[in-house]
């Protein structure tokens, strides 16, 4: 299998959905809205039908559901045609979306940054400095990262599903400054790859080396725990986030992209 491929699915599992379901070879996923990751049309494990009528039929389903129908366009997408006949049909692309890999071979615990060190979960060099990891997500972590992303209640509450029925293995991550959680993210581990999700920084902290620490430990969890390489999915043109994963070794690995059907209201 194209080692692309298998990326693709581990970041499906990786970031699940609340259902799937599987029609003649795409994945429909629904998760009461939150994340096109999770409620987007994903095709890529065959097709036979005729193309505009599985189309309207996807569209029919997620309508069903008062949800936007958004495909997801990989290089795996089936059949090829797929995207240009979305754009024929008034689908708009937005969120063009790199992934990244690297490996974690000579990944080594961090001996100083602005944010501080930290050399164990929990332990500080730095008396100011603390990460908080977990195998589930806490409620000290959903806060976080729901403050963070600025998640309302029922989004905090479907990423606690998603991730609480998570059957991978996972950890959550806050680091504290002065018991403040400044950053925070997550990481899953499937075939050895870990795959770094909602890595974020609290806008007030941004540019103290906060995110590059806690994707440094995130990392170094992953790595002692099985994982030889990692992933991770980049808006294109967001410069400051690649800017910190190119610092861990991440190279370009494949693109995708969303497409959602233009609304006249």
């Amino acid at each position: 299998m194209d080692i692309r491929k298998n990326i693709e699915e581990m970041s499906l599992n990786g970031w699940p959905a609340l259902q799937t379901v599987l029609y003649d070879g795409w994945l429909l996923r629904f998760a009461d809205g939150y994340t096109k990751r999770s409620n987007s049309i994903n095709a890529i494990y065959g097709h036979t039908l005729a193309l505009d009528d599985k189309i309207k039929r996807c569209e029919e389903m997620y309508r069903e559901r008062d949800l936007a129908t958004v495909f997801k366009i990989t290089p795996f997408s089936k059949p090829k045609e797929l995207d240009n006949r979305l754009d024929e049909q008034g689908y708009i692309m937005f969120d063009h979306t790199t992934v990244k890999t690297a490996s974690l071979r000579d990944l080594v615990e961090p001996m100083n940054s602005e944010a501080g060190s930290v050399s164990k979960v929990g332990e500080a060099i730095n008396p100011k400095i603390k990460i908080v990891i977990t195998t589930e997500p806490t409620s000290f972590w959903l806060d976080a990262v729901a403050v963070m992303q600025g998640l309302n209640e029922h989004q905090r509450e479907t990423t606690r599903r998603m991730m609480s029925d998570q059957p991978l293995r996972k950890a959550f991550a806050v680091l504290l400054e002065d018991r403040k959680p400044v950053a925070c993210g997550a990481v899953v581990i499937e075939q050895g790859w870990a795959g770094l999700y909602d890595i974020v920084t609290e806008p007030a902290s941004r540019g103290l080396g906060y995110g590059e620490q806690l994707t440094r430990q995130l990392l170094m969890w992953a790595k002692e725990n099985g994982a030889d390489n990692a992933y991770l999915l980049v808006v294109t043109g967001n410069v400051a986030a690649s800017r910190l994963y190119d610092k861990f070794g991440f190279k370009y690995s494949y693109d995708y992209w969303y497409r959602v059907k233009k609304t006249t209201e």
